[in-house]
């Protein structure tokens, strides 16, 4: 009934008289002419129970209006409103038309088909909605039959309703002057509306299968220590310490390397200290060495000595940089020394502090330095040999040094250096015991490289010249060329050669001598055998130069040893050593040999 009342709706906007067959032919999708009505103009009654009621006509000289669908979207009933071919008269199918009377289409059965008001009427297949299924049975519209088995292919499925519903809706939209339909629908499609991602959508995103995986923790196999029976260490606070003691016996044939030394077998004990700051930007570290004899048999012998040296890096602003020292060292005066007490049972205990603070700044490749030092020497007594106790205060002293540096890093490996150095020794007795004033002033120039190709080389080498006067001008200047180095190479892995080179001024209190020039050098090699095994050979030589006497000394030594660890902890050293020592000076001869074998435990 909707339907019905809709049509008639739209068809009775009367405009005038109009000839019928003229308003039927330029009617644009106009019907054909309709049946006429029952004798009380009215339609008969004698139709189908349930069937709408058959479209009239228009009434005699009004034409049919022009369909216009009320529904955005929507499609007239008429087959010519789509272009289709207008059909030849009532019954007859257009193939080319998709809308044929009686038809089910997209606006439901094509309802514009005239009636015969005194035929049977067939029942009218019920509207369908958009995308639903047509079920209409086979024999209720003969003409549409065709029509209706293309519909129900065409609409098999919601989803195809729906998007033929889109479809006109894009059609009929309306577009900017200009836009043919196509591109209008291709704009259509366009999404314009950019999703932002969520916070957590790149931990969410699902995993690319051709990124390389990570293989399990527990799976990996475990990597090989290098260094398997190295310490550990003992955490303690911001600083790792490892410590070591060692315990071993000495036989040698000259026990305080004098020329009347004797043979004697002695206790010695070592103990060593190491300790590394694991700061972020600064660091520290610490090394400590001290050493205990005591004779078992043979000569007696009682001494010990040891060492202590601590070092602070602080980075400052600007390019700066900070290194401050501090050392202790004490050992007793050698038999080897010019300042040995002829005939003493125990040698005067020497104990030096020294402390210094480097400046240093890079300023392109220049490498600038400013370092002050200071030594404190202090002498203890000597005992006689009938007991007497000779007092060695006049020897003590403080020697003040500044030491001014440039260089210039020609590479990386590479950086050439100048360095000039002044100084002041000062005696804390102005006058010694022979009434000489023995303090004095040094003045040094030094040139030489640093070298630094990471492991495989490293350290610096200098050659210069040293000169110290005396306040007293009965004592002649001391001079000589200066040679220092401290280099460590490493041809192989596993192979450490060292080489170190020392020019000391050597003091007196002999009457009316200057002093000495002791020249030392040493080369040390350091062979990794086997991970628990390790080989160790040392070479010295050193040369001493008597100023103003022309006398001089020769001393040369040579080690060889090893040490067999049976863990990470526990380990057994061993050398042996020769020395000798041979002067222009009567009685100063010597010759030592010594076998050392000892225990070592460490952390």
């Amino acid at each position: 009934m909707l339907l019905a009342s809709s049509a008639f709706a739209q068809q009775l906007d009367l405009r005038g008289p109009l000839n019928e067959q003229v308003g039927t032919q330029n009617q644009p999708g106009g019907l054909p002419p309709a049946a006429q009505l029952g004798a009380n103009g009215l339609p008969p009654l004698n139709r189908t129970p349930g069937a709408l009621p058959p479209a009239t006509g228009p009434a005699e000289g009004i034409p049919n209006r022009a369909y216009q669908p009320a529904s955005p979207g929507a499609l007239p009933d008429g087959p010519d409103a789509l272009g289709g071919t207008p059909l030849a008269g009532p019954g007859q199918l257009n193939a080319d038309n998709p809308v044929q009377p009686g038809a089910a289409g997209l606006n439901g059965p094509g309802a514009a088909q005239a009636a015969d008001p005194f035929a049977d009427q067939a029942a009218t297949a019920p509207r369908r909605r958009a995308g639903a299924t047509a079920r209409q049975p086979a024999d209720a519209n003969p003409q549409g039959t065709a029509a209706g088995q293309r519909g129900r292919n065409g609409a098999a499925t919601a989803q195809d309703g729906d998007q033929a519903n889109r479809a006109a809706t894009r059609r009929n939209a309306p577009r900017r002057p200009g836009t043919t339909a196509a591109a209008a629908e291709a704009e259509q499609e366009v999404d314009r509306v950019v999703r932002t991602g969520t916070i957590d959508s790149a931990d969410r995103a699902p995993l690319d299968p051709r990124a390389a995986r990570t293989e399990a923790i527990e799976g990996g196999a475990m990597r090989r220590d290098d260094t398997p029976y190295a310490p550990l260490g003992i955490k303690a606070g911001s600083f790792t310490l490892r410590p070591s003691l060692e315990q071993g016996v000495l036989a040698t044939s000259n026990a305080n390397n004098s020329a009347s030394g004797r043979s004697a077998t002695i206790s010695q004990s070592t103990l060593r200290l190491n300790a590394v700051s694991d700061w972020a930007t600064n660091s520290a570290t610490i090394d400590g060495n001290f050493n205990y004899q005591k004779s078992i048999s043979g000569q007696e012998l009682k001494e010990w000595r040891g060492n202590l040296q601590g070092t602070l890096n602080v980075d400052l602003d600007h390019d700066w940089r900070a290194i401050g020292r501090l050392g202790f060292d004490t050992a007793p005066e050698g038999a080897t020394s010019p300042e040995g007490v002829p005939g003493a049972i125990t040698q005067p205990q020497r104990k030096t502090f020294e402390g210094s603070l480097a400046l240093q700044k890079d300023v392109g490749k220049l490498r600038l330095g400013l370092t002050g030092a200071a030594e404190r020497s202090i002498f203890g007594d000597a005992t006689l040999g009938d007991g007497t106790i000779q007092s060695q205060e006049t020897r003590n002293s403080t020697l003040y040094t500044t030491t001014l540096r440039g260089g210039y890093q020609i590479s990386p490996a590479l950086t050439p250096f100048a360095e000039v150095e002044i100084g002041r020794r000062t005696f804390d007795e102005t006058v010694d015991l022979n009434g000489y004033e023995r303090s004095s002033k040094r003045l040094g120039l030094r040139g030489g490289v640093e070298l630094n190709l990471g492991e495989k080389l490293n350290g610096e080498m200098s050659v210069g010249w040293l000169r110290q006067t005396f306040d007293d001008s009965r004592l002649l200047p001391v001079s000589g060329a200066t040679v220092a180095a401290d280099l460590r190479w490493s041809p192989v892995r596993g192979t450490i050669v060292g080489f170190n080179g020392q020019t000391v001024l050597e003091d007196t209190t002999t009457p009316g001598q200057s002093g000495s020039v002791l020249y030392n050098s040493s080369v040390t090699l350091q062979r990794e055998m086997r991970a628990n095994l390790t080989g160790n050979a040392a070479l010295g030589l050193s040369y001493r130069d008597y100023k103003g006497t022309g006398d001089h000394d020769l001393i040369y030594s040579a080690q060889v040893g090893a040490t067999w660890w049976l863990n990470r902890y526990l380990g057994l050293t061993s050398y042996v050593r020769h020395e000798r020592l041979t002067s222009s000076i009567d009685g100063r001869d010597s010759k030592t040999n010594s076998v050392y074998l000892g225990l070592t435990v460490q952390r």
